[in-house]
């Protein structure tokens, strides 16, 4: 055994030392470039700020000019001599540099200059090439097999009928067949069953939850902002959006324009609104000492990153700094590229915006319902009331006699203020009026219940016998802080003296300008400060000032007397006063609220000129002032005010996403040298496309984000579409054609089979962008449909199946292997798209997350059970359960996910709440769903979970462990009840506890398996 280990060691060796033969032709891209990118390009390529001996061997004519080599003549080339000398000094790549060429590489260099050393532009730079596919062939094998023809490989047989219908179900919808989907196919795996089983799942809604994970990737798209506190962002509607595009197999071209300019866009709407919100996905901060040119300056970067993962498969971010070392991008390409973004209108620093309502057809009817009810109410309410004229004139006596009372109350100036639950902010001013606003943060948050009691202190002068509370209009809509301008002042209560030893000061009446139908003034002083329906209230006449005017039991005697007065808002919904105003009078009782309440400041000067003297703009002034308190009116405001709160409640709980909107007044973008953010002494740029691929010539405007999209999805631009269809290979394959999937520049890799790229990029561009067409194509080709197993020569000659002379087996997405045991045991909840949900998650997992903390919440129903695609993305604490199998905190963006495979995971699988759970449910599924013995149920079970039958090993496995298990917790039957007890879903109760347990062991084992959570 010993002998056969070391003999199976020294084999593995001598197969990865093996180098193949040079070429007898060679070609530049190929062959030359990577050795030259690798090894050379860092001190002799593109940034001259980093060149060394001002020799560019990335260009040929400079390389030629500085007589690195002579073309025909390798022997007589001094790049040549560098490679092969022994001395040190002279040796290239120099020792510190700690490369070192393979006596292949050496060989190909010298051939390449013998043989004229041609060189081409950048395979990925060259427009791509459609090879002739004869007719009635598919693309993929004939290329595929060219390819194994020319290195001496052959294709592997047809999987099995069984494998694959699970690879399309898991591939295509990320889930698995039922058994009985399997069993159907397996009984006919013809051709046109199997394209039958391909158009099903491209029509499955599941189908976009798929695709759109990768892309979620690639944009990365999270529920929070990242930087500092990480605070939630209105973004999900855009998930949704990128799922519906898969699903309508909306064209990629349109896909782009929609995101990178869907506001701009002549046919723009709700759909490309949202779409722009890719623009919005960037990392952000609300920190408030942060530097706002800081920030600004890593949004720009941050975007043209994302632009150049998502689209060109370029490290575009390396020339933040500088020129590109290895590629031909320049800084001014990188700052003229994030120029485009600069008319973006969104604040650097702070808060982002709540966002655009996004509502669907029911949703958009009831918004069109209520603003057809409001305007013809408020058009009503607009009409000439001459029948009130007689009305109003008593009411403006009244009104003149409030005005001329008013001398007698004083405004208290000095004013601190405060709100016991934070959810109002206070702020008193200079002049004694506290305004206040609703902390929106807890509102979103929903912190905020809606409550709230304002502490107000101020000092009382001698002989103060009554108190005046203004609620003042000012500028808003209404003046309290509910949706529809109201509020409700459950209680007053007034104390006075130190903290310590406090007297209630007591208060003798009660009375208002206007008063709330069953919400009468003498309700804020009975005491009662805790019941909802009880207090004062204004509704049917918030659209002007109204005052609570309050008589002290006894005039304050004392020369100047402390006092806080609290004031309960309890009725909820933010029933709370906007802005209010202190005053105080000494005049002899009784204090009581005149006929009319105390008019603004501009109504009080019109009331104080002669009615004959009166301009007509004074009039009618004066009648919509009227019309505000008008009593004969109060019904009318009151629907009015209704409707309103109707109008603000729906848009406050209707999805909201914030989207791209296009500013003329642009953001100022320079080449920041070092991409130092303080250094503002590089050049101002404009947005321009790069200046080494091809482009449109566009003059005499600037360029907009709209001619950025159309260029990313220009027939002319050689890199989109072969970025796209490389990430989907890797989706279908396990491993792109070039493994890099974001750098198709110098320093990725050549793609294995450039044809067979190439044909792909213009099969997608010619099909008209159309993604299905080409995963149509893939999965129905001989290529795709091999089995993922391979011989020992194969794996030998191509041990990471970069050929694809088989398939490849890989380990499911981090969110897929969720939804794979959720749907095994029959928890999965179907629902497309929505808001994100919080599955189970450790406690105090958020326990460093500030300003302010927090602490995860579970989601309870459903929500529990949704697929992974939907769980709350928290950037800088992702969900340790997606974490442990590699997904990435999208924190910057990813085109490819790692693929680890670490014991972790296991203790996940077996050990997670979800995992558990769903064992748990699977097992009662055992129970009540298969009739029969333990060898009957445990072959039901493989069938549910991997749709086949066990082997004779794993049936006696299985059947031993549920035995021990079942004897186990027949023993200790707490236990089984303390296993029972994971998880929210019920457990049946007429299920035996001990017996339910050891089945969850045996579910668990399935559930665990490298085959569960293998696409193979």
């Amino acid at each position: 055994m010993t002998k056969f280990l070391l003999f199976t060691a020294f084999a593995t060796i001598s197969v990865r030392a093996a180098e193949q033969p040079v070429p007898a032709r060679i070609q530049y891209n190929r062959d030359v470039q990577p050795i030259l990118s690798d090894n050379c390009f860092y001190c002799h390529g593109n940034d001259p700020k980093h060149r060394e001996a001002d020799l560019r061997l990335d260009i040929r004519d400079e390389a030629v000019k500085a007589e690195a080599f002579i073309p025909g003549k390798a022997a007589k080339s001094e790049l040549v001599s560098r490679i092969l000398t022994a001395d040190e000094d002279d040796l290239m790549p120099p020792p510190d540099s700690h490369k070192k060429l393979t006596q292949r590489q050496k060989e190909i260099l010298k051939k390449w200059i013998d043989q004229g050393a041609p060189y081409q532009l950048h395979w990925s730079y060259e427009k791509p090439v459609k090879a002739a596919i004869p007719a009635g062939k598919n693309g993929v094998d004939v290329l595929v097999q060219q390819r194994l023809a020319e290195i001496g490989l052959k294709p592997s047989p047809q999987a099995d009928a069984r494998t694959l219908i699970r690879r399309l179900y898991l591939d295509l919808i990320g889930l698995p067949p039922t058994p009985e989907e399997v069993a159907s196919f397996e009984k006919g795996p013809s051709p046109a069953a199997y394209a039958k089983v391909v158009e099903s799942l491209l029509k499955n809604p599941h189908y976009g939850e798929r695709m759109a994970i990768g892309w979620l990737d690639v944009v990365r798209f999270a529920d929070t902002i990242g930087y500092h506190s990480d605070n939630p962002h209105n973004v999900w509607p855009y998930r949704d959006y990128v799922i519906q595009s898969f699903n309508s197999n909306k064209r990629f071209d349109r896909f782009t324009l929609e995101q990178v300019a869907g506001d701009l866009m002549p046919d723009a709407d709700q759909e490309t609104r949202v779409g722009s919100a890719f623009n919005r996905l960037l990392l952000t901060t609300e920190e408030g000492g942060a530097q706002a040119k800081d920030y600004e300056q890593r949004m720009l970067t941050d975007r043209v990153r994302a632009v150049g993962n998502a689209w060109l498969g370029q490290t575009t971010g390396c020339c933040q700094c500088h020129d590109h070392k290895f590629d031909p991008w320049t800084q001014r390409d990188f700052y003229s590229l994030g120029a485009f973004f600069a008319d973006i209108k969104e604040p650097i620093l702070g808060r982002r915006e709540p966002g655009m309502l996004v509502l669907d057809a029911q949703a958009q009817k009831r918004q069109a319902d209520i603003a057809q009810r409001l305007a013809a109410l408020q058009a009503e309410f607009a009409k000439p009331r001459p029948d009130l004229a007689p009305a109003q004139a008593a009411w403006e006596k009244q009104a003149l006699e409030a005005v001329n009372a008013s001398g007698m109350w004083q405004p208290l100036k000095q004013i601190t203020a405060a709100a016991a639950k934070k959810n109002i902010a206070l702020k008193a001013d200079k002049e004694g009026v506290v305004r206040g606003t609703i902390d929106a943060k807890r509102n979103e948050r929903k912190q905020n219940d809606g409550t709230e009691t304002y502490t107000l202190n101020t000092k009382l002068p001698p002989g103060t016998t009554g108190i005046r509370i203004e609620a003042l209009k000012e500028k808003l809509p209404g003046i309290g802080l509910a949706s529809n301008g109201n509020f409700v002042l459950s209680e007053v209560a007034l104390t006075t003296g130190a903290k310590n030893k406090q007297s209630k000061l007591a208060l003798a009446h009660a009375s208002a300008t206007f008063e709330q139908k069953t919400f009468p003034a003498s309700a804020a002083i009975d005491g009662i400060a805790d019941q909802k329906n009880n207090g004062w209230g204004v509704l049917g006449a918030t659209g002007a000032d109204q005052s609570l005017y309050l008589e002290l039991s006894e005039p304050l005697t004392e020369a100047s007397t402390a006092v806080t007065l609290i004031l309960t808002f309890g009725w909820g919904d933010n029933h709370e006063i906007a802005n209010l105003r202190l005053s105080t009078t000494s005049a002899p009782k009784p204090i009581r609220a005149p006929g009319a309440s105390l008019p603004a400041a501009e109504i009080a000067g019109i009331l104080k000129t002669a009615p004959d003297k009166r301009t007509a703009e004074q009039k009618q002034k004066l009648a919509a002032a009227y019309k505000q308190i008008s009593p004969e009116l109060s019904e009318l405001r009151t629907k009015i005010a209704t409707v309103e709160k109707e109008k603000a409640d729906f848009e406050s709980s209707a999805p909201k996403c914030i989207v791209s909107i296009s500013d003329t007044n642009k953001r100022t973008v320079r080449i920041l040298p070092r991409g130092n953010w303080m250094d503002e002494s590089g050049e101002v740029v404009k947005a321009s496309l790069p200046g080494y691929l091809p482009k449109p010539k566009i003059e005499g405007r600037d360029l907009t984000r709209l001619d950025l999209a159309q260029w990313l999805v220009s027939k002319d631009n050689p890199l989109t579409a072969r970025t796209v269809m490389n990430r989907l290979w890797k989706q279908l394959f396990g491993t792109g054609l070039s493994k890099v999937l974001d750098d198709l520049g110098a320093q990725g890799e050549p793609p294995v089979n450039p044809a067979l790229l190439d044909w792909l990029a213009c099969e997608f561009m010619d099909s008209g962008w159309d993604m299905q067409h080409m995963i149509r194509l893939i999965v129905e080709s001989a290529t795709y449909q091999q089995v993922s197993t391979s011989s020992k020569e194969l794996t030998a000659a191509d041990p990471y199946n970069r050929e694809c002379a088989r398939q490849s087996p890989f380990r499911l997405d981090a969110e897929l292997v969720r939804d794979n045991a959720l749907t095994i045991s029959g928890l999965l909840v179907p629902k497309i798209g929505g808001p994100s949900v919080k599955p189970y998650q450790p406690a105090k997992y958020w326990e460093n997350l500030n300003f302010p903390t927090r602490e995860w919440q579970n989601d309870s129903g459903e929500g529990l059970y949704r697929r992974g695609i939907y769980t709350w993305w928290q950037r800088s604490f992702t969900h340790p359960s997606l974490l442990a199998f590699d997904a990435p905190s999208r924190e910057e963006c990813v085109a490819e996910r790692n693929r680890s495979n670490i014991p972790q995971q296991a203790l996940v699988l077996l050990n997670d709440p979800t995992y558990v759970e769903a064992a748990r449910v699977f097992a009662t599924r055992i129970l009540t769903e298969c009739n029969g013995d333990a060898s009957q149920r445990i072959t039901w079970a493989f069938q549910q979970a991997l749709q086949r039958n066990p082997s004779a090993d794993e049936l006696k496995t299985l059947s031993a462990l549920f035995a021990q298990q079942f004897a186990d917790y027949q023993k200790e039957p707490a236990a089984a009840t303390e296993l029972l007890k994971t998880g929210a879903a019920p457990v049946p109760p007429n299920l035996n506890s001990s017996e339910l347990a050891a089945w969850i062991h045996v579910a668990r084992v399935l559930l665990n398996l490298h085959e569960t959570i293998t696409r193979s």
